[in-house]
């Protein structure tokens, strides 16, 4: 089914939230119009279509919008059911992929943490995210049983996307801890799979400048840092 349609997405470049959705779209190959918003000063647009939580991404689909990264990804694979799909047909393979977007999700905040505190609250915050990892990293060899795929006969799909919406700028998590914390040794199959979903022309094109997200992250921290009035 090709949905002839207006398309419009409100987001925000650094957004991984955002990532999803534009990832989503081109692996669709769904044509839409993008709209950069100013977080600090929310466009009247976005304040209309989401009133609720005024957060990005925003998808408006022939004047209707949807809300919450997750719903958007869900919605784009009903709406535009022509192939590639983002989840699996399969009853169970989609429930064990849904499960797993759900773990992925809370890791997302704290990540988050690990990159704006210092000290022993980053040590104690870091050492939870990385068990939640280790959990993770041995879950993945069910729906990867011999191995990660290359994505050259398949475009990836919804655990992928929210996947990559995590790890796929790890090198700037790097640099603000000074040190790596997505290893070989310790996550081989997580390091294949940022590796694979790089090679995706996709992928590269809403993959964020590292320097440029570097900066954004030492100005967050720099504005966590700071005494509140």
């Amino acid at each position: 089914m090709t949905e002839e349609s207006s398309v419009k997405l409100h987001g925000f470049w650094a957004s991984p939230y955002v990532q999803r959705a534009v990832l989503a779209l081109k692996i669709k190959g769904i044509d839409f119009e993008y709209i950069e918003e100013d977080l600090s000063n929310k466009s009247e647009s976005l304040l209309k279509y989401n009133p609720v939580y005024k957060k990005v991404p925003v998808l408006v689909h022939n004047g209707k919008p949807i809300s919450e990264s997750l719903v958007i990804l869900e919605y784009i694979d009903e709406v535009w059911t022509d192939s590639p799909h983002l989840l699996p047909t399969d009853p169970y393979l989609r429930a064990k992929h849904r499960f797993w977007v759900a773990f992925f999700e809370p890791l997302f905040e704290t990540m988050f943490t690990t990159l704006v505190t210092e000290g022993e609250t980053q040590k104690t915050v870091l050492d939870e995210l990385l068990e939640k990892m280790d959990v993770a990293e041995q879950g993945m060899k069910e729906i990867f049983p011999n191995g990660v795929p290359p994505f050259e006969e398949q475009k990836p799909g919804y655990l992928d996307i929210v996947f990559y919406s995590l790890y796929g700028t790890h090198e700037a998590a790097d640099e603000i801890l000074g040190k790596k914390f997505l290893t070989v040794e310790r996550y081989p199959l997580f390091v294949s799979w940022v590796n694979a979903l790089k090679q995706v022309p996709e992928v590269n094109q809403v993959t964020p400048s590292i320097p440029k997200f570097v900066g954004l992250l030492h100005a967050i921290r720099q504005r966590s840092a700071s005494p509140k009035a």
